[in-house]
């Protein structure tokens, strides 16, 4: 790329300045991790010449310095070609009623708590509420440095048994929610889309944002008709902007749709999308009558159900992205 090219495609800056940034902070962290490896060896160094005092701090030193270096084995495993872009992730509630739907809510704080957790950012493109409780449907975008190859782990269904809080006799429920992950695709990715293979609808938009929000049709519904992807958004007062954002949602999902079918093109694509199938749950969240999530796919199981709620996810996540590196 030249330089007259550069200055007059602001997004391609823009995306070669992440990857420049990405490489940088990788960096950065090697040596940081240096630095923590010498400060280690002048304890030992210390403890050696009968120095106790330096004993606790040094356990505790190692066991932070091998978590950091498990962390970066893992992000070594992240060489799909999407894998650094943000993550846009889908939360739909399926069979459950209204536990479903509080089900949905509970996997939205989660995902929003261990995203924050990770230093992202995370933004709410789209929401279906239920007046009753919890939600139906809600799209976020996490964004960060290899969100998506992340949260890739999190597709599927995911199911939870517990005591209702809908239920006055205090039964035992068991329901499900989906979650639909893909990739925020950047400018780099050339994906061309006939426009007579899409139908865009306005509506209004049916959460918060004010009374201009609520009396236009700023909300946008975008249908690719060969495969019935549905991307949509009503995030902004603007119409435009919606648009805009459900495009590029709608570009993902095509391009993961595309990617988990093997086909070269976007034309390829037939056929009605299913988004998620039910019965593959790939997670169980069990809070009674005992206290576990196991993940079906990797056989990893935490007790600490109240910690995996409030977002420690990475051991499930560093599992799966394991197992898929050694099939």
């Amino acid at each position: 790329m030249s330089k007259e090219d550069f200055w007059e495609d602001p997004q391609k800056a823009q995306d070669i300045s992440k990857r420049a940034k990405m490489h940088r902070d990788k960096i950065e962290q090697y040596k940081k991790l240096i630095i923590e490896l010498e400060e280690l060896e002048t304890m030992i160094l210390f403890i050696e010449e009968g120095d106790d005092s330096f004993a606790e701090e040094l356990i505790e030193g190692i066991g932070n310095l091998e978590n950091k270096i498990e962390d970066i084995k893992i992000e070594t495993l992240l060489k799909g070609e999407y894998d650094r872009c943000n993550a846009i992730i889908s939360i739909h509630a399926g069979t459950g009623g209204l536990d479903a739907q509080d089900w949905a809510q509970m996997l939205l704080r989660m995902y929003t708590r261990w995203a924050e957790g990770k230093g992202y950012e995370v933004k709410m493109l789209d929401i279906l509420t239920d007046t009753e409780a919890g939600i139906k449907s809600v799209t976020l975008l996490v964004s960060g440095i290899n969100a998506y190859g992340y949260l890739k782990s999190e597709k599927g269904v995911h199911r939870i048994v517990r005591v209702s809080s809908y239920d006055s006799s205090g039964k035992r429920h068991t329901s499900f929610a989906s979650v639909d992950v893909m990739p925020e695709v950047d400018s780099s990715v050339d994906v061309s889309i006939n426009p007579n293979d899409i139908r865009i609808d306005t509506y209004r938009a049916s959460g918060s944002g004010g009374q201009h929000v609520n009396k236009t049709d700023s909300a946008v519904r975008i249908t690719h008709l060969p495969t019935g992807v549905v991307a949509q958004c009503q995030s902004e007062r603007s119409q435009h902007i919606n648009k805009d954002t459900a495009m590029k949602m709608l570009v993902s999902k095509l391009v993961e749709l595309k990617e988990s079918e093997q086909k070269e093109r976007i034309e390829d694509l037939q056929g009605k999308y299913n988004q998620i199938a039910w019965g593959s749950q790939i997670r169980s969240y069990v809070f009674n009558p005992y206290s576990l999530v196991k993940d079906h796919r990797t056989d990893v199981e935490v007790g600490d159900i109240q910690g995996v709620m409030d977002g420690d996810l990475d051991i499930f996540i560093n599992a799966y992205l394991n197992k898929r590196l050694s099939q």
